[in-house]
C-alpha cells in the first residue's frame, strides 16, 4: 500500500496531466465564459465597427453605441443566461453571439407584444420571421432558442460550404447575414460587412465580458 502522501501526490499529478487535454463537450458549460467560443471563431479577435453612424445617431453609434445598447439590455437578458448557454453550446455557437442577437432583435423581449414585433411578423427573443421559419414554442422558451440558434448554425455551415476559402470570421459574419437576410444576399465578402453584423459582433464582445 502506498503511503498517504504518495497516494495524494499521484492524484495531484494525474489531475494536472488531465487538465492539459481538451475539455469534452459535456464539460464546456463549466468553462470560464472567456474560454468558450464554440466552433466558429473567437469573437474577441474579430474586427467590427459597431452600430452604424449617421447624422441622427452620432451619440449612439460605433462600438461604444453597440455597448451602450447591450448594457441597457443586460439586466433583462440575465435571467435567460443559463438557457442561452445550454442552447448555444448544443450547437457549438458562442453564447455571447446568441445574447447579442436577442439584444439587437428584441431587447431581451422588452419591446415585444405577446412575443411579436410591432408589425406582427417576427416572433420571439430571436425574432424569427413567421413567413420564413414558422416559429415554434413560446416566445421566450427553450424551444424557440433551439430553433433560432439551430437556424444560425445551419446558415454558418451553408456559408462555409459556399465559400470554403473564406476566413473563420467571414464564415460567422456570413452566417449572421444569412440569418437575417438569407443566403441569396451573399455574393462577395463586402455583403457580410453589414450594420447588423457589425452591431452583433460588438454587442457579443460586451456580453462575453459580462458572463455569456
Amino acid at each position: 500500500m502506498l503511503p498517504s502522501f504518495l497516494f495524494w501526490g499521484l492524484i495531484a499529478v494525474i489531475g494536472t496531466s488531465r487538465g492539459s487535454y481538451p475539455f469534452s463537450h459535456s464539460m464546456k458549460p463549466h468553462l470560464h465564459p472567456r474560454l468558450y467560443h464554440g466552433c466558429y471563431g473567437d469573437i474577441m479577435t474579430m474586427e467590427t465597427s459597431g452600430a452604424p453612424c449617421d447624422i441622427n445617431h452620432l451619440m449612439s453609434c460605433g462600438i461604444s453605441g453597440s455597448e451602450m445598447f447591450a448594457e441597457m439590455d443586460l439586466q433583462t437578458l440575465r435571467p435567460y443566461r443559463t438557457m442561452i448557454k445550454e442552447v448555444a453550446q448544443r450547437y457549438c455557437i458562442d453564447p455571447a453571439v446568441v445574447a447579442a442577437i436577442i439584444s439587437r432583435e428584441s431587447h431581451a423581449g422588452a419591446v415585444l407584444h405577446n412575443g411579436w414585433d410591432h408589425r406582427g411578423l417576427k416572433f420571439g427573443l430571436m425574432q424569427l420571421d413567421k413567413q420564413i421559419y414558422h416559429p415554434i414554442g413560446s416566445w421566450d422558451s427553450k424551444e424557440h432558442l433551439l430553433q433560432g440558434t439551430g437556424i444560425l448554425a445551419e446558415r454558418i455551415k451553408a456559408v462555409q460550404k459556399k465559400f470554403p476559402t473564406w476566413s473563420v470570421a467571414q464564415h460567422l459574419k456570413g452566417g449572421l447575414t444569412a440569418f437575417q437576410s438569407g443566403m441569396d444576399t451573399i455574393v462577395t465578402p463586402v455583403d457580410i460587412e453589414t450594420d447588423f453584423v457589425n452591431d452583433i459582433i460588438a454587442r457579443a464582445k460586451f456580453y462575453k465580458r459580462h458572463g455569456f
